[in-house]
């Protein structure tokens, strides 16, 4: 389902029920997305998403930025049980110990990695990925997602499950499920999203 807004333009159905939705729609989802910053940065926000609002954790996410060093996988690796308690009574973020501790766990072992984090990544996105007629068409998890969530596990990754490493892989663009009339709906060639960035 698409629905048209007073600037005329027919967005995906769940960007249109708040105004953060519409700028993440319109500016980042679904866009290609580089850089060990930003993609631990989008496999840490997907994480702590899980069993809530997305629209909680868009809302959060300057403070988490500000909580977790601009997600420098470096940074965050050294954080220890005194950074694990002051985020605990941090207001501004989720305060959940498992996924606290998985963020520094997830740090550390972007560290130990043999292949680059973007590379490994985007060794998952599909040769070929079917565009979605309607939302009712896209899929959970993917037999890419369900591949990325065991390689990652395999290599010290926490709470990166199949769904969580889907709706990771439509945020990052690795695959892109703007529905067909989605006015963002671009196709192969898609600019790069402004969140993407250099290391």
């Amino acid at each position: 389902m698409t629905i048209p807004a007073p600037d005329g333009l027919t967005r995906c159905g769940w960007a249109t029920s708040a105004p953060d939705y519409v700028a993440y729609h319109d500016e980042e989802w679904g866009f290609p997305l580089h850089g060990e910053r930003a993609l631990f940065e989008r496999l840490t926000l997907e994480a702590f998403q899980s069993g809530l609002s997305w629209l909680v954790i868009l809302r959060k996410r300057p403070h988490f930025r500000k909580a977790f060093a601009d997600f420098d996988p470096a940074a965050v690796a050294a954080f220890g049980d005194g950074d694990v308690e002051r985020l605990l009574g941090d207001a501004g973020i989720v305060r959940n110990r498992a996924k606290i501790e998985a963020t520094l766990a997830n740090a550390r072992a972007v560290l130990t990695l043999d292949t680059p984090l973007d590379e490994l990544l985007w060794s998952f996105a599909p040769a070929e990925h079917v565009r979605p007629a309607t939302l009712a068409e896209v899929p959970a998890v993917t037999p890419e997602s369900r591949a990325m969530a065991k390689e990652l596990k395999r290599r010290g990754f926490r709470f990166v499950g199949p769904t969580t490493c889907y709706a990771l892989m439509q945020a990052a663009g690795l695959v892109d499920d703007h529905v067909a009339d989605c006015f963002r709906a671009a196709g192969p060639g898609a600019p790069e999203s402004p969140a993407s960035t250099p290391d």
